[in-house]
């Protein structure tokens, strides 16, 4: 009982003092507090953000991961933990995925175990490129058997622990086009390249032309959360620019989206005369469950909390770098329920008023540690 408190207070305290990604220098040096009060020897990442953490000695190893990073959303809970960082707020649960990996780190320390579990406190989960790649690069996944991780999910109420062999997220990328034109007096469009309709033909021709030239199994989505061009209602302006977020379920469809996205974006401002530089940078693979480690994550969720506390869940469009994880070691990522019980309507991810019924973090330690002494017995 006295750790479920302290990770509680510990959750409630990254809460209230979020930082963005590469800039936790104050969650890490929590973590490094709590993980050597402990007796155990956390190394801090080279970018200075982010940790990692070995429990146990010789033998195997398995990854336990979790992300630090918060979002620039403004925290509009009215709550004792609200953030107190303007404009910086946790509303993916990255906290509480902190605080569940520190709690079974700390379980498993009082454990004699048959080999040794890396515990990976990841930065900029949220950026692309993302923190995920910064772990990699430092080698701290190699000889790694396994690795396994818990995504808060408001649409599974707690107690309740989501799974799927196989792919589990999309695919996301970031991509942002900007056009150019000579500009001109909005009297005579037909003397000029007219900008804004040609940057609103390629918001549209583009979604559009994609869904008919990609496999509607493959899932692709372009979405813009970004455009603007001018600052006067009389003049065309010479520049202007589109950002957005392009999602697509299938790998192989994921490979080809850029050559196909400059291809389209080329053909639709041609007949208009404008310029189009295309910046399309890769964010994240689908998350792929492998089916082996999948099958353990399964078994270790009814063992640790029941028969009925594993549910099946469907592969979502949001994106994860967990997934770069996957590309190198076997591992499987699982949803973790915090719904409160009798909670209607929760509000989704990436909202001002999202939290967590906190007993969600007792449940994510109790399937973690059973799921990394599984693993160390097993070979994936």
């Amino acid at each position: 009982m006295g750790l479920e408190v302290d990770l509680v207070a510990l959750r409630r305290d990254l809460h209230r003092h979020p930082e963005l990604g590469r800039q936790e220098r104050r969650t890490t040096a929590l973590l490094a507090e709590h993980l050597t009060a402990a007796g155990l020897s956390p190394k801090v990442l080279a970018g200075g953000t982010g940790l990692v953490c070995d429990v146990g000695d010789e033998g195997p190893v398995v990854a336990l991961r979790a992300d630090i990073d918060a979002l620039p959303l403004q925290d509009e809970k009215d709550v004792p933990y609200r953030s107190t960082v303007d404009g910086v707020c946790h509303a993916c649960g990255h906290d509480v995925h902190t605080a569940i990996v520190l709690g079974a780190g700390l379980a498993l320390a009082a454990r004699d175990l048959p080999g040794r579990v890396r515990l990976v406190f990841q930065p900029a989960e949220e950026q692309m490129p993302g923190g995920a790649l910064d772990v990699l690069a430092e080698g701290h996944l190699d000889g790694v058997q396994a690795v396994f991780g818990l995504h808060c999910d408001p649409s599974l109420e707690v107690g309740r622990v989501g799974l799927k062999s196989g792919p589990i997220t999309a695919a996301a990328d970031h991509v942002e086009i900007t056009l150019f034109g000579p500009g001109g007096h909005t009297s005579r469009p037909h003397n000029t390249v007219d900008l804004v309709h040609v940057l609103a033909t390629v918001a549209t021709g583009l979604p559009d032309a994609l869904s008919r030239l990609v496999d509607p199994r493959a899932g692709l989505c372009l979405v813009w959360g970004r455009i603007g061009a001018g600052r006067a209602h009389n003049a065309i302006p010479r520049e202007g620019v589109l950002s957005g977020t392009l999602r697509v379920l299938d790998k192989g469809a994921w490979q080809q989206a850029p050559d196909l996205v400059e291809r389209v974006v080329q053909g639709l401002v041609v007949p208009y005369g404008a310029r189009a530089s295309v910046s399309y940078e890769r964010g994240v693979p689908p998350v792929v469950n492998d089916p082996s480690a999948t099958t353990l994550f399964g078994a270790a969720v009814r063992s640790a909390l029941g028969e009925s506390a594993l549910v099946p869940t469907e592969q979502s469009l949001g994106g994860e770098d967990f997934a770069w994880f996957l590309e190198r070691v076997p591992g499987a990522m699982a949803r973790l329920g915090v719904r409160a019980p009798g909670t209607e309507r929760p509000l989704d991810l990436h909202q001002p008023l999202f939290d967590v019924d906190e007993s969600a973090i007792d449940v994510g330690v109790r399937v973690l540690v059973e799921a990394a002494l599984a693993a160390l017995g097993a070979v994936l």
